[in-house]
């Protein structure tokens, strides 16, 4: 089997499984996320739970694939190099959840929503591609 088919199958296992923690956990349900932001109405917290549970599973696994010379199924690690906090992650970070509040849908379980095909996830995601284009163009247009 040649490389580039064990990275299709191991990225094809990869979003399987995310797919069916995002389901299992109802984080497909934007009313489960929009009762987690709302804590002075009818707030969930076990969104909290879940986020728990992920990160936890992330703290205790990357530092043992990070020991590795390389990845099993790519040359390199490609790890982030930008480090620093500026204005483009502040402005970002606060888009991107004034979005998640308004639609309850964050990337990860829109696409996973998309299984649903009704109007309501098909226009977030058609919002979500504007959104994406829009920001990469103003971007291009700032840097010029």
């Amino acid at each position: 089997m040649s490389q580039s088919m064990k990275q299709l199958l191991a990225a094809l296992a990869a979003g399987t499984l995310f797919g069916f923690g995002l389901g299992l956990s109802q984080m497909v349900d934007p009313a489960k996320v929009t009762n987690f932001l709302d804590i002075f109405g009818s707030w969930d917290p076990s969104l909290a739970f879940v986020m728990a549970g992920g990160l936890m599973v992330n703290a205790l696994v990357t530092p043992l694939i990070l020991k590795r010379k390389r990845p099993l199924l790519a040359e390199f690690f490609r790890l982030p190099t930008k480090v620093e906090i500026d204005n483009r992650i502040i402005i970002g970070g606060i888009l991107f959840g004034i979005g998640w509040g308004l639609a309850g849908y964050c990337p990860g379980p829109m696409i996973a929503s998309l299984s649903f095909a009704d109007s309501d996830i098909i226009t977030v995601v058609i919002a979500f591609v504007v959104g994406t284009f829009a920001a990469r163009w103003v971007l291009a247009r700032r840097s010029l």
